[in-house]
């Protein structure tokens, strides 16, 4: 008997072990549901001005990142520099001036410049009697009165002055001395240099005083009228830049502005060093004149477009390293109840991001505005 009354005695024990066991499990279980949930009253909800938003979809790039420079096209840039040396006798230009085509820049002094313009007055004074003397003999030797070879070498005389004079008259003209003036005896020992573009100087490498020679870079004259945009991009993307596809570019050094230029003329060869090639964009008219040359340029260029489901980026909670979303459960009397529901995201454009999970569906109801404070942000909590 006594065996039978321990036994049931244990069983009773061991029985009320399991309810509470049971009741233990159960309570964990509602506290977690209703740890994922949040409740939010109609005043809390406008206070804040929240916002309902869905699923949709949304044309999507495909990005290709590129870097580069600010810069202009070859014809819109001016290296001066001198045919002849000397010393910079006059220069009063200074970086950031604005210059205008044919405008005078530096005045350089020679002694080897009067040399050139009286050798060019005798070989003037030549020429015009070895012409004389080449008519004459021509003359002669068609009334056969002279010989051949007399009016031949009149003839080579005359025209070996005759190239003299022209190849030092072009240097002068090269040299922007006026011929005319040296004809009439008036001789200088100093050139001007003019700029053959309308411009800014970028750059002067010369003051008064300066010794130069001919490989010398006196002043950079540039042309900002066609500024553009110069770009690598590396082998594996080359392929898919295409003329006119949409470039979006920053400068980020000086501003976290976005500006919008697009693709004209892609590049045929691959550099071997740095398997890459070059991208040149034109900048749309609105952000003409907005930059200086030689600014580092961070760019990504749109190669294709592709329909993806997206929600405003906003609706994306960074919650204990994940991200969440708050999707509408129940709305009663004004009142709204959210879930919690945990979702990988993808790239971000245009304020919307991609869904990458099946959590949502484009039926359900999502907070895309004023989320974050619910939650607390990073690593927060929330108790409604």
């Amino acid at each position: 008997m006594k065996k039978y009354i321990l036994v049931l005695l244990t069983l009773t024990i061991l029985s009320c072990k399991d309810k509470k066991t049971i009741e233990s499990t159960t309570t964990k279980t509602e506290q977690q549901e209703h740890a994922d949930e949040i409740h939010i009253s109609k005043q809390q909800f406008d206070g804040s001005k929240m916002l309902l938003g869905t699923l949709s979809k949304q044309n999507f790039p495909e990005i290709v990142k590129a870097t580069g420079m600010i810069d202009v096209p070859p014809q819109s840039k001016e290296i001066i520099t001198s045919f002849f040396g000397g010393f910079i006798k006059k220069s009063n230009l200074l970086i950031g001036d604005k210059v205008k085509k044919g405008q005078a820049l530096v005045s350089i002094e020679n002694p080897e410049f009067v040399d050139m313009q009286q050798e060019y007055l005798e070989i003037k004074e030549t020429l015009e009697f070895l012409k004389n003397e080449y008519e004459r003999q021509k003359t002669l030797f068609d009334e056969k009165i002279t010989s051949k070879k007399k009016y031949l070498k009149a003839q080579s005389d005359y025209n070996r002055e005759k190239a003299k004079y022209n190849g030092l008259k072009k240097k002068l003209q090269m040299l922007n001395i006026n011929v005319s003036a040296v004809e009439s005896g008036i001789i200088t020992s100093t050139i001007t240099l003019f700029s053959s573009i309308n411009g800014t100087v970028t750059k002067t490498n010369v003051s008064k005083g300066t010794p130069i020679s001919p490989a010398d870079e006196i002043m950079e004259i540039t042309n900002t009228d066609h500024i553009h945009i110069e770009l690598v991009v590396f082998e594996k993307d080359a392929m898919k830049i295409k003329k006119d596809q949409e470039i979006n570019f920053r400068i980020p050094e000086a501003s976290t502005k976005n500006y919008n230029a697009e693709v004209h003329l892609v590049g045929k060869s691959i550099d071997e060093k740095t398997r890459t090639i070059k991208v040149h964009g034109h900048l749309h008219d609105e952000t003409k004149n907005t930059f200086d040359i030689g600014m580092f340029v961070e760019a990504e260029i749109s190669v294709a477009k592709k329909k993806v489901m997206a929600l405003p980026e906003t609706a994306f909670i960074e919650s204990d390293e994940h991200f969440v979303v708050l999707k509408l459960e129940s709305s009663t009397d004004g009142n709204f109840t959210f879930e919690l529901v945990e979702v990988k995201k993808g790239k971000t454009y245009r304020g919307f991001t991609e869904l990458l999970s099946n959590a949502i569906k484009p039926t359900d109801k999502i907070l895309v505005k004023g989320g974050y404070s619910l939650i607390g942000g990073e690593g927060g909590g929330h108790s409604h």
